[in-house]
């Protein structure tokens, strides 16, 4: 069995429904202002984000969870934004497409805002 990492994104609506074209299987491209792509460490922290900003910003949040292969994952630090439960992968824009390459199963909605 392979050895995953388990992510989570606090995703806005748009970004959501990119994600379910692609039968939630992959992350779109970053825009030309995201150089990283930034997956949470836990739960908790993509929903204050997803609750926070993007209820905020767009109308509504969501929490998804997806996992990667540990083996791809080892090759990023998990760093410290904030307090103890603010960690997260930073992931180069460039990179996105192998991460995508990466996720084991599907990326699900786990939580949602309005």
């Amino acid at each position: 069995m392979t050895e995953t990492v388990t992510l989570y994104r606090p995703t806005g609506p748009a970004e959501l429904e990119l994600v379910r074209a692609s039968g939630f299987k992959r992350w779109p491209p970053r825009l030309p202002d995201q150089p990283i792509f930034y997956p949470v460490t836990n739960e908790a922290y993509a929903a204050q984000i997803a609750r926070d900003w993007n209820v905020k910003a767009s109308g509504s949040g969501f929490v998804t969870r997806f996992q990667v292969r540990a083996a791809f994952m080892s090759r990023y630090k998990v760093e410290k934004v904030g307090g103890a439960a603010h960690t997260e992968w930073w992931v180069p824009a460039e990179d996105l497409e192998q991460l995508n390459d990466n996720i084991v199963g599907l990326i699900e909605v786990v939580q949602e805002f309005k």
